[in-house]
């Protein structure tokens, strides 16, 4: 079984194969190729299958930067009640994927605009670009 956390059963959506590191970006290789598959997925309210390689997690901990535990916790509450989904619940990748429109205008208008990630989710032809007026984009932080 996948578990992943709310804030990434959408932001998956956008994976292109750019990450932390190499360890990071196979694991979401993984991680991903599994979900696609059909593999049932656990929803997660804290770190998950994508995270065990995240080089900023300690713990169960992630030390991004000092709020970024609340920030995601927060955005994993959001997804999972954008999605209509559950803590500790059941669900299948493709169930996912055939809400992301439906919900998608709301969680980027809410996440994406100062999101560290956004500039690689643009590469992501399925990524509204569209949605967003700012074009100053941050600059993602690298560990080291």
């Amino acid at each position: 079984m996948v578990r992943l956390r709310g804030h990434h059963l959408v932001c998956l959506h956008f994976f292109l194969g750019e990450g932390y590191n190499p360890e990071f970006i196979e694991n979401l290789k993984e991680v991903l190729t599994r979900a696609e598959a059909g593999e049932e997925i656990e929803i997660l309210a804290d770190a998950d299958d994508v995270c065990k390689e995240c080089p900023y997690l300690e713990g169960r901990i992630c030390l991004y930067d000092k709020n970024s535990e609340d920030e995601i916790r927060e955005m994993d509450r959001t997804a999972i009640n954008l999605l209509g989904l559950e803590n500790k619940g059941k669900v299948n990748w493709i169930d996912i994927k055939k809400k992301i429109p439906g919900v998608f205008r709301k969680w980027a208008k809410r996440y994406c605009e100062e999101c560290d990630w956004r500039r690689v989710c643009e590469k992501n032809e399925n990524f509204p670009v569209s949605f967003f007026t700012s074009a100053k984009l941050p600059e993602p932080k690298k560990k080291g």
